[in-house]
């Protein structure tokens, strides 16, 4: 498993670098787990980027379900990230119910349908970000509930309402639109606008809003981190990503069409550095007044 689990945080190096750098500050026998864990959630959201239309995509997905609920045809152990997370799975007893959901969360991807509301996207988030931080923390914990649910549910919310945000230009160019209806109605935006990369005054503004809910969840997520157990920590740490993010948005204008919002490299390290520092000082403190 060792040459499957190396090739997994490959895979996780090249195509979700904030969540591998995050990864790099977790012990090194929970790291292999973590990454299948991530690698595992970039291939279900890639299955759009791979077929040319729907159905595919849902037969794809169906065999990451069926691999889950042990009915799979094909031998899983050919593929890397299917061997690892079913490894990690039955290591850790983790909940595989959560897995499904969120392959079941993710055939949204594969049309174009809008987003209908706020609520609507923060469930999606719920699903997919969240569950894979609870799932880290899990991990994390050698298997026991941590008690994190709360914390990762907000965490996870934020970090995909600010990928999602940093995304919009490239969904609008393949047809789609994660910026809930009901915000955009809020400013009499109009979904079209969106489609079609213009960034009038009520699509900048519904895009303001956005910025706020994903404050608002980190702010909630801050919050309960006190409560989190500090070995759990590396779960979280790639939100500390999020304010950076959506500050350089803003320094950016706003405009999500107009350039790709991303930090150095040099720059993302630092944060989560510094943010991994400030756990274990934490973590210190609730220790000598325990």
């Amino acid at each position: 498993m060792n040459d499957i689990y190396a090739r997994v945080a490959e895979e996780v190096r090249a195509t979700d670098k904030d969540r591998y750098l995050a990864g790099l500050f977790a012990p090194s026998a929970a790291r292999p787990h973590l990454y299948a864990l991530t690698a595992f959630s970039g291939e279900i959201a890639r299955v759009r980027d791979r077929v040319s239309d729907p159905l595919p995509g849902e037969v794809r997905l169906q065999w990451w379900h069926d691999l889950l609920e042990g009915t799979a045809r094909g031998e899983a152990g050919a593929h890397p990230v299917a061997a690892a997370l079913l490894d990690t799975v039955e290591r850790f007893r983790l909940p595989r119910a959560a897995l499904t959901r969120l392959i079941e969360a993710r055939s949204f991807d594969l049309y174009d349908d809008p987003m209908p509301t706020l609520n609507d996207l923060e469930g999606y988030a719920g699903e997919t970000a969240s569950a894979l931080i609870q799932l880290s923390a899990i991990v994390l914990a050698g298997g026991r509930d941590p008690g994190t649910a709360e914390a990762a549910g907000h965490a996870g919310v934020a970090y995909a309402i600010t990928g999602l945000l940093r995304a919009v230009g490239f969904h609008a160019a393949r047809g789609q639109v994660y910026v809930p209806a009901d915000v955009l109605d809020r400013y009499g935006a109009q979904r079209a606008d969106v489609l079609a990369g213009r960034s009038t005054p009520a699509i900048l503004a519904a895009l303001t809003e956005m910025r706020g809910h994903a404050r608002k969840h980190l702010a909630r997520t801050r919050a309960l981190m006190p409560s989190v157990p500090v070995e759990t920590g590396p779960a979280f740490l790639a939100v500390a990503l999020v304010e950076p993010y959506l500050a350089r948005m803003e320094k950016l204008g706003g405009d999500p069409f107009r350039t790709v919002v991303d930090l150095p490299g040099w720059q993302k390290q630092l944060i989560l550095w510094r943010a991994a520092r400030q756990a274990r000082r934490r973590a210190r403190v609730a220790g000598k007044a325990a």
